[in-house]
């Protein structure tokens, strides 16, 4: 299929909070870190000790095993519209080649599903 992309999980569970204390954001394990005129929104590893009520918690799909350049358009819409088609939330992060796909860790299996009927290929 044209367009279609590797992917594979990465391992453990991954939180999206807005940070309060940036110190103690900046501390953390994070995995992306944006800053916008709202304020800080932090990707990053979910404590240890956390228990499931008191975090979301999120699985994410990575493309940089296949990087793209910043000039291929229409590279995280063929991700996204089949995850959107299925109804799986998704949370993004990119970086200068690659894509950050965050999934609901319990819709892991339904978006993974979503993505390789479409065509791509996910790394378990």
């Amino acid at each position: 299929m044209a367009g279609a992309q590797q992917l594979r999980i990465l391992e453990g569970d991954l939180c999206v909070e807005r940070a309060v204390d940036e110190g103690v954001a900046l501390a953390s394990r994070w995995v992306s870190l944006v800053r916008a005129p709202e304020g800080l929104t932090v990707v990053r590893e979910v404590d240890a000790g956390a228990d499931g009520a008191s975090v979301e918690r999120w699985r994410a799909l990575y493309s940089g095993d296949s990087a793209h350049g910043l000039d291929l358009p229409g590279v995280l819409s063929r991700l996204i519209a089949p995850l959107a088609a299925a109804g799986v939330p998704v949370f993004v992060a990119s970086t200068y080649d690659a894509d950050l796909v965050l999934v609901p860790a319990e819709r892991l299996a339904g978006a993974v599903a979503a993505l390789r009927t479409a065509g791509h290929r996910v790394e378990e």
